[in-house]
């Protein structure tokens, strides 16, 4: 209690100004002295410099103050509406016992976020920077890829490894660059370094991350200046902005958008353990093909050779005679003078036609008798058929 005051009763008592600056004493010693504080932006206007304002969640409210010094140095001034996460401290003046937040910064709460989003999305989406067919195809084997994110950062630690481990061949350029709050200037201006010196650093891809956080965190990646510089890279470009949920201007208009910061470098780099599987697979499919194609050649080889063996000329000389005896067997064996061994014989008339039956003879006819041995000239004395050749 002030010295001034005097008890009644055992109650405290003060004079206004006294009861005022005990609240005020009250309000140093048990509140923190910054603090964030969540709100919608009501009526704020500009009166001598500075910026006024109501901060509300719907239910309760409390007036806020940005000092001309201080909103020099603040990039996003908020609007009717806007959701806002501000970072303040209570003042409170004794003189009146007004309460007020002092705000020390202030960034873009969701609402305001995703009105942003909109803002650039309408005016982009007209011109077909989103449209598929715009999108480049990445490399299936980069040779360099640059690497924008913060440093140091888990992102970027992850996103190393996840490199290391697929594809170590590819050669990563880490370029820092701020990824929260008001630095989209910082970002563009390495862009355009990078696309300056893309064709002598031997770049293939960019790869432009950023670790997990809120939307509102990720506000940065909505500028469309971003955004056309983002389109205008000489090579492309793949985004693993915040997680899989979150979606940016940056991530619609990069040739890939990737959930997050690894998953960018997955979809970017070749897997060496699937290649080197790949590759063993094809030298065993080769090999079989090899000895089948080996196998096939030898059998025609062996082929060959047998049929160069039946060409050649002792082995064509032995078939043919071979050939020619069994012909020469053959007409013996079918030849009409051997039925004449077994004491047969050819009768032939004076024409010298064969002689098969008796009628075809007349008495005192000459024949000629044909035997294994020779011939005889013989004369029919008489003819007797017999009836069963009538």
């Amino acid at each position: 209690m002030n010295s001034g005051a005097s008890e009644i009763g055992g109650l405290p008592r003060y004079s206004v100004i006294e009861l005022n600056q005990a609240i005020g004493t009250l309000l140093d010693r048990g509140f923190a002295p910054r603090f964030l504080l969540e709100a919608t932006a009501s009526r704020p206007q500009i009166k001598k410099g500075h910026l006024w304002l109501t901060l509300t969640d719907g239910e309760a409210s409390i007036s806020g103050v940005i000092w001309a010094s201080q909103l020099a140095r603040i990039d996003f001034i908020p609007e009717e509406g806007d959701a806002v996460i501000v970072v303040g401290k209570l003042n409170f003046w004794a003189a009146r016992a007004n309460l007020t937040v002092q705000i020390l910064d202030v960034r873009p709460g969701l609402s305001a976020v995703m009105r942003q989003f909109e803002r650039v999305r309408t005016r982009l989406a007209p011109q077909g920077w989103f449209e598929p067919e715009r999108k480049r195809a990445l490399p299936p084997w980069p040779r360099r890829i640059a690497l924008l994110t913060s440093v140091p950062s888990s992102a970027l630690a992850d996103m190393l490894r996840t490199a290391k481990e697929r594809w170590p061949a590819t050669a990563v350029l880490v370029v820092p660059i701020p990824v929260q709050g008001a630095v989209e200037a910082r970002i563009l201006a390495a862009l355009r370094r990078l696309g300056e010196n893309s064709e002598s650093l031997g770049l293939d891809a960019i790869v432009l991350a950023r670790g997990g956080g809120s939307r509102e965190d990720l506000a940065v990646f909505d500028g469309e200046d971003l955004a056309l510089a983002l389109a205008h890279a000489p090579v492309p470009v793949v985004c693993g902005l915040g997680h899989e949920d979150d979606t940016t201007i940056a991530d619609l208009i990069a040739d890939y958008r990737a959930a997050t910061p690894t998953a960018a470098l997955v979809a970017l780099l070749p897997d060496r353990s699937a290649i080197s599987q790949g590759l063993l697979q094809l030298r065993q499919h080769l090999r079989q093909r090899a000895e089948m194609r080996v196998m096939g050649l030898q059998q025609q080889l062996k082929h060959q050779q047998e049929r160069l063996k039946q060409l050649h000329p002792r082995r064509m000389l032995a078939s043919q005679r071979q050939e020619l005896e069994q012909q020469q067997r053959l007409l013996a064996a079918l030849s009409p003078l051997r039925p004449l061994s077994r004491g047969y014989c050819l009768v032939r008339d004076p024409t010298g036609k064969l002689v098969s039956r008796v009628t075809q003879l007349r008495a005192g006819d000459t024949v000629e008798l044909r035997f294994v041995d020779g011939r005889v000239l013989a004369q029919t004395l008489s003819l007797h058929p017999l009836p069963s050749s009538l």
